[in-house]
């Protein structure tokens, strides 16, 4: 694989995840208003998003502490909110699980709904490519997509409330979504899986704490598995 080949798939990846600005900066500027108005300092917003770096469970987080919900809610939810990291993680591993260890850090770390979306569909689009190409297809769409979540975080963060919520600048997170959802829903157990989960949150709505986020999930996950297994048996 010659340096030339991995450039142009990181210029590719870059290119690809160009678009995703036009979401990523509003939703990180209004993250930054939204935890400076809840209490925290401009520091600590910014080093919410390089640790965490997952906008839905910051948000989840976030609006939890502002109910003064319990300590082990918070934390309870925002993992849940993340849990489908560990099913991207596990289908990205075949093509990028063999590369060395700091790399599959870096893979761990920015591994968010718009690199895994980007990525995977690239790796079904290309079944040839190296895994060296594969990793750089993978960084470049990072360049656009996560390094701004932080610059657009701390903007937000100064901010502060010269940004009214009401301008209503989390319209971005359903569109985020729904753009990288709607290509994905390829099967009969993807789709299973969106509507009962989406059914289920909707039903759920009312429990407290955002705990019908949770339901939704899982319900979800349950329907998925529970179509594709029926579908595996048929002959």
């Amino acid at each position: 694989m010659s340096g030339e080949s991995a450039m142009s798939s990181y210029a590719r990846g870059v290119r690809d995840g160009l678009p995703f600005l036009a979401v990523i900066l509003p939703f990180a500027i209004l993250f930054g208003v939204i935890a400076t108005e809840a209490g925290l300092s401009v520091y600590e917003a910014v080093a919410f998003s390089v640790v965490v770096i997952a906008g839905a469970a910051q948000f989840t987080a976030i609006q939890l502490m502002q109910d003064q919900a319990p300590v082990l809610v918070v934390i309870a939810s925002a993992l849940a909110v993340n849990l489908r990291m560990a099913m991207y993680s596990a289908s990205i591993t075949p093509h990028l699980g063999a590369l060395t260890l700091w790399k599959r850090a870096l893979v761990g770390y920015f591994l968010v709904d718009q690199t895994y979306a980007l990525a995977i569909l690239e790796y079904e689009r290309r079944p040839q490519s190296s895994r060296a190409e594969k990793f750089a297809y993978f960084m470049g769409a990072v360049t656009p997509i996560c390094l701004p979540w932080y610059a657009a975080t701390y903007l937000g963060a100064m901010l502060g409330s010269a940004v009214p919520t009401e301008l209503g600048l989390d319209f971005a997170l359903p569109i985020a979504f729904l753009a990288m959802i709607g290509p994905m829903l390829r099967s009969p157990a993807h789709i299973a899986a969106a509507i009962v989960a989406t059914l289920a949150a909707l039903f759920a709505a009312g429990l407290p704490y955002n705990l019908g986020l949770i339901v939704g999930g899982l319900a979800g996950m349950i329907a998925g598995a529970w179509v594709e297994q029926r579908m595996g048996d048929v002959p």
